[in-house]
Order: structure tokens, then C-alpha cells, then sequence
């Protein structure tokens, strides 16, 4: 796991206080929660992105909205490590939205949780009739909140074992 912008893993882990965790993408970002105590991670939404301005301008009130304490931002490694593009566009990202919350922002490794929000859905994906969508339909706007629950959850769970 790479060291945030803002804070490191041990500052964040510490303390109370809702975690904001982003599964940064170019079109999308999905968002999930924690609880006060950091014990549950539960998808929020997936926003459609605007501009870096404006969204970071939406994620500064929600920060506000829900007392958010961390903010954590998927960082999109390669398999086997490295950084691309989109890390290091997450990374300006993490860093823009640190000076414009003030609060402290880490970066997260978050390699495999697409795959595993995509499993997640794809096993309980099933007919709706009451929500008006096709199955696919629901997939498309669900996994990137659930990849962001995924990341959330991981962080949370090193948290709770002793180092």
C-alpha cells in the first residue's frame, strides 16, 4: 500500500470518524462509507463525473454532509506494482481533494476490487421487476460503489489487526 498525500496508514487507522473511500475512474466515481467506529463499509452511490472542479467541489460537501474523518482514493496499480496513468492521475486527484477539504487523504492500493465487485454482482444479480431495470442495467450502476466498498472494507479490516 502506498502512503497518502495527506496521511499516513497508521494516522488514518486511528481515532473515530466516518471513512470516505473513492473508486476513482475517468467517467465515474464510486463512493462508500463507513460507520462512526469504522466497523461496516457500505456503498454510497456512483457519481457521474463532471470536471475535477465540480467534483471535487460534490465530494467537499459530502464530506461536510456525513462528518467524514479520512478520505481514501483507490490507487489503480498494475498487478505487479507499478504505476500507469491512471495512478497518477488518482494521485493528483487525492491531492486536489486534500487541499480542498482539509482532510487527510490516502491513497489506497485497490488492485482486484473491481474484480471482486464484479463477482459480487455478477452472483447476486439477478431479475428485479420493482426497480425498473434490466440486471445489466443495475451492474453498470452498482459496481463502482461496490468496488468503493470493497477498498473500504479491506482498509478497515487491516486496521482492526494488531502490527
Amino acid at each position: 500500500m502506498a502512503p497518502g498525500p495527506a496521511a499516513s496508514y497508521e494516522e488514518g487507522q486511528s481515532g473515530t470518524g466516518r471513512v470516505l473511500a473513492i473508486d476513482y475512474g475517468r467517467r465515474r466515481l464510486g463512493l462508500a462509507v463507513s460507520d462512526p467506529l469504522r466497523v461496516t463499509a457500505q456503498p454510497l452511490a456512483t457519481w457521474k463525473r463532471s470536471n475535477r472542479r465540480r467534483d471535487i467541489a460534490r465530494l467537499r460537501d459530502l464530506c461536510r454532509e456525513q462528518e467524514i474523518a479520512v478520505v481514501l482514493v483507490g490507487l489503480p496499480l498494475h498487478l505487479e506494482g507499478g504505476r500507469g496513468e491512471m495512478a497518477e492521475e488518482a494521485s493528483n486527484f487525492a491531492e486536489a481533494l486534500r487541499a480542498e477539504t482539509g482532510k487527510p487523504v490516502e491513497l489506497v492500493d485497490e488492485r482486484l476490487s473491481s474484480w471482486e465487485a464484479e463477482r459480487t454482482v455478477s452472483e447476486t444479480d439477478g431479475p428485479n421487476p420493482r426497480s425498473g431495470m434490466r440486471p445489466g442495467e443495475r451492474k453498470r450502476q452498482n459496481l463502482d460503489e461496490i468496488a468503493a466498498a470493497v477498498i473500504l472494507r479491506d482498509y478497515l479490516q487491516r486496521g482492526s489487526k494488531a502490527f
